[in-house]
């Protein structure tokens, strides 16, 4: 990374674990200086011993698209200025999906000139006006200090606005949290989610489980989620005050969703399936810091760099070790992090300032890092994780979202329930278009390959009532008395439009990433792609007889048991045993339904 990076964005981050750089800065409610010192022979009224100024210290130039927003200052503007403004902000917030970022005292190009007190207090007035005229709150994130060419100080702020979309119940971010047995995944989000600290016996994670031997033996063996809040002040909303998941989602701008998976290696089928169907926005890997990178840990990251999912670490259960011991945890991560196989940028997060860095950087550049030290039993450091939720953006823009909007409908069915007095209902991902009440759709494909047709009842997004479904966001569709038995995980809701294909024979590109001899011909694994898990047999392997560990090749395979519903270019995974390979689909074999039994081999 830049080294320009901390000291751009308040320094106090470590990069590699490195000596921290950058200038002064005060982060809000941080109670002082963020405890970074200035540059080596620069004194802290910014000149240097030979008395010249520094040179001037810059951010990148304001980007057209984004939502990042830099004024000089907003002192007092006419009408007409102000309507500009109000537009203008109208933009960042659409750019973000209901967030943006003020930097108060910077000029275009990224020169931070600073304000001084009373223009500062002027400015931010004018901003306050502003989110009123549409709608949005906003929080003073942090304040820099810039004087290094002054005698008189000042100030650089950061100021987060927050509106929640028109269109919208509240913004969505869906995390997967990762990690070894054991590491402490379940207590940390019942921690997050319930507001009571952990008593070191695992009582915070009792809420999560879904089964008795989960309860029994403290290992969480299936898919759970849970729901952490923010409001358009960036205060936390979760179940203290007995408040219900309708309430949280009422009273939220902003909904972090945790896919809660298993750490055990026995149920890595499940982690799996969780990574590649509910499309989750980022992970949260979690490594306790008295037993450091072990077990399932780094298969998990490797899964997570496999499918390019960005992740953020966290070291738990730092009040049972020595400071000494988080340390050599924390140097054993970054280490992992640079080797080439990762080409990550670790960035560990010890205070507020920090927090609000690593957000930005995390979500700017796929290769940073950040990395926490925390516990679930003292609350140490909790909040900076908190901070670092609250902040962080969607880390997908606007564009993509209403191209995806303008597509067909498709929605992948994830998990099947019946529930009384409202029958069957499924739950999963919209992968593109726009769902509402009341739609018709087709489902599928059944063991001979048919599209079957149904009504959409009533939709729920986070247990709330929900009309309409855009793409991207997850949620339970009501579908009525329609046959259960004729559902199964894998499928797809489709709009009749779409004109869906099917295959049971598809070619891949893929690498073998480990395989204990050669593979060959006739060789069976389960192929995971998307939604979709099924066992599948290796009928050709393109201009090669056998691939070893690291090869790649263009492979046919085959599905066993029925066709599925595949897109060319979808992320594909596959396991046996110790063997595992990633790839992507280049081509499938469509099919009629009324060819499917025989195309299966029945």
């Amino acid at each position: 990374m830049d080294s320009r990076v901390s000291e751009l964005f308040g320094g106090c981050c470590r990069p590699g674990g490195g000596p921290a750089v950058g200038g002064t800065l005060k982060a809000r409610g941080a109670g002082g200086s963020s405890g970074c010192g200035g540059p080596k022979g620069k004194k802290k009224n910014g000149r240097n011993r030979g008395g010249k100024a520094n040179n001037p210290p810059y951010l990148p130039p304001e980007a057209e698209d984004g939502n990042i927003e830099y004024k000089l200052k907003l002192v007092n503007p006419s009408q007409y200025r102000f309507e500009h403004l109000v537009t203008q902000m109208k933009w960042r917030l659409q750019e973000g999906r209901g967030e943006a970022v003020y930097q108060i005292g910077v000029e275009d190009n990224g020169l931070l000139v600073g304000l001084a007190e009373e223009e500062m207090r002027a400015s931010l007035k004018t901003l306050h006006r502003m989110a009123e005229k549409v709608g949005a709150d906003i929080t003073v994130l942090r304040e820099r200090e810039v004087d290094y060419d002054s005698d008189m100080p000042r100030k650089i702020t950061e100021v987060l606005v927050r509106k929640v979309p028109d269109n919208q119940q509240f913004l969505d971010l869906r995390v997967a949290v990762l990690g070894n047995v054991d590491s402490g995944k379940s207590t940390l989000l019942g921690v997050l989610t319930q507001g009571e600290l952990d008593n070191g016996r695992g009582r915070a994670r009792l809420n999560l489980f879904r089964h008795l031997h989960e309860i029994q033996s403290g290992r969480t063996s299936s898919i759970s989620f849970e729901i952490l809040g923010f409001n358009s002040k960036g205060e936390v909303v979760n179940y203290s005050d007995s408040r219900t998941a309708e309430e949280i989602c009422e009273s939220s701008s902003k909904m972090i969703t945790f896919i809660d998976l298993a750490g055990h290696h026995k149920y890595l089928h499940t982690t799996i399936f969780g990574l590649t169907s509910y499309c989750p926005d980022c992970a949260l890997l979690l490594v306790s810091a008295n037993t450091g990178i072990a077990g399932t840990t780094r298969e998990h990251l490797g899964l997570a760099l496999a499918l390019k999912v960005p992740f953020f670490i966290v070291v738990s259960k730092v009040d049972l070790c020595a400071k000494t011991t988080v340390e050599r945890t924390v140097r054993q991560l970054e280490r992992v992090l640079k080797q080439p196989g990762c080409h990550k940028v670790p960035m560990l997060v010890t205070s507020e300032d920090d927090a609000v860095t690593a957000a930005q950087q995390f979500a700017q550049s796929p290769n940073v890092t950040p990395i926490f030290t925390l516990s679930s039993v003292s609350g140490e450091s909790l909040d900076l994780l908190k901070v670092f939720l609250n902040i962080l953006p969607p880390l997908t823009n606007s564009k993509e979202q209403e191209e995806l909007m303008q597509q067909l409908t498709e929605f992948q069915v994830d998990e099947i329930y019946t529930v009384p007095e409202v029958g069957t209902v499924v739950g999963g991902t919209l992968s593109s278009g726009i769902c509402r009440e009341g739609d018709r759709l087709v489902v599928g494909p059944t063991d001979d390959g048919r599209f079957l047709e149904l009504r959409v009842c009533s939709i729920q997004r986070n247990r709330s009532a929900c009309r309409v479904l855009r793409a991207g966001q997850a949620a339970t569709l009501a579908l009525g008395d329609f046959d259960r038995a004729l559902l199964r995980k894998g499928m797809v809701m489709v709009s009749p439009e779409m004109n869906p294909t099917i295959c049971s024979v598809f070619e891949a590109e893929i690498v073998l990433l480990f395989h204990a001899t050669t593979f060959r011909r006739g060789f069976q694994v389960t192929v995971h792609v998307g939604n979709v898990r099924q066992t599948a047999v290796v009928e050709k392997i393109h201009a090669k007889d056998k691939l070893r560990t690291g090869e790649k090749a263009v492979v046919r395979f085959r599905f066993l048991k029925h066709p599925e519903y595949l897109k060319v270019g979808a992320k594909l995974l596959f396991r046996e045993g110790v063997t595992k390979g990633i790839g992507h689909v280049t081509d499938v074999q469509a099919i009629a339904a009324g060819e499917a039994q025989a195309n299966m081999g029945f």
